[in-house]
């Protein structure tokens, strides 16, 4: 996957970039009490949710932010997080949808994160730790705004390691010819797949149990749980 050849469609970035406002909204309008926040903090956590992996990407790769080449990007996640802000009602009773949108955002991202690694020279390896990165970027940002414990370090189903399967099978495809988008779909995939039936069935790593992952999640909403 040589530099030539990359381009990353921005309808795919955009998508990636508004799911994510999405997520950052419905999640920030979830929360009552002392923690609640006004139009305007719901707003700014959609869009560091929207763009923070994008940001990271970009500065691990030592480029020029994408978000600020485009008038595009600001747009599009300052209105998905109003969305997010205005359906938040209806999304918190469509429980599945929202883990659903979870999942393909973090395999978008991922998937853009790494291709955009290889396709610049990086080896295997660095690649799929910068997809990974750019995955669980805007949830990190997003916790650190908010005063959360990381959810990938504390309360996260497999949220970080979907997102490093995913890139290390873009990253092996690749390796054997295959094409960016063949590859990147199939990245999707595999992280969202990994990331429902992570949620559906309670999944986590020993380390994560021994946090009280369920206690947490419980408490601050991060993680919806979809019984079987």
């Amino acid at each position: 996957m040589t530099e030539p050849q990359f381009l990353i469609p921005l309808w795919a970035d955009l998508t990636a970039v508004g799911l994510g406002g999405v997520q950052g909204a419905l999640f920030a309008s979830g929360f009552v009490g002392q923690r609640r926040l006004d139009l305007l903090g719901v707003a700014i956590i959609g869009i560091v949710m929207g763009l923070g992996g994008g940001l990271i990407r970009d500065l691990l790769l030592n480029t020029t932010p994408v978000t600020l080449q485009s008038n595009w990007y600001l747009l599009t996640v300052t209105g998905a997080s109003l969305i997010g802000m205005l359906l938040a009602g209806v999304f918190q009773r469509l429980n599945g949808v929202i883990v659903a949108l979870d999942a393909v955002a973090i395999g978008m991202f991922g998937a853009l994160g790494t291709t955009k690694a290889l396709a610049l020279g990086l080896p295997p390896i660095p690649a799929v730790f910068v997809g990974a990165c750019a995955a669980v970027g805007g949830g990190l940002l997003r916790d650190v705004f908010m005063g959360l414990p990381v959810a990938m370090m504390h309360v996260g189903s497999l949220y970080a390691v979907a997102a490093a399967v995913g890139c290390a099978v873009l990253v092996a495809l690749d390796s054997l010819g295959f094409q960016a988008l063949p590859a990147a779909l199939a990245c999707i995939g595999v992280t969202a797949v990994i990331r429902v039936l992570a949620v559906i069935f309670d999944i986590s790593l020993p380390e994560q149990r021994a946090l009280y992952r369920r206690k947490v999640a419980v408490e601050t909403s991060t993680i919806p749980i979809i019984r079987p």
